[in-house]
Formats: C-alpha cells, structure tokens, sequence
C-alpha cells in the first residue's frame, strides 16, 4: 500500500496556538468590557440615589 504526503503537523500545531491565543485574547477582553460596563452602572446607580 503507498503511502501519502507527509502530514505538515509543526504549522498546524502553530496554527492551533495562534487560534488559542487569539480566543484566549477575546475571552479575556469579554471579561474586561463585562466588568468596566458593570463599575459604570453602579456609578451611575450611586449619582442616582446621591440626587434623590
């Protein structure tokens, strides 16, 4: 039986990384926006009960 093409496993494994940083990089973005959005509602619920 022939044999195929050698597999290129050494950019694929360097294409996976790349991937896993860039998901890694918007999770942690996510995060980020997900807690600057919830410090700025609490500021704003804190100016709210200051004026009544």
């Amino acid at each position: 039986m022939a044999k195929g093409p050698e597999k290129n496993t050494k950019n694929k494994a360097l294409h996976t990384k790349l991937l896993n940083r860039k998901k890694a990089k918007l999770q942690e973005e996510k995060k980020e926006k997900a807690l600057r959005i919830k410090a700025l509602v609490t500021k704003m619920n804190q100016q709210k009960n200051s004026e009544q």
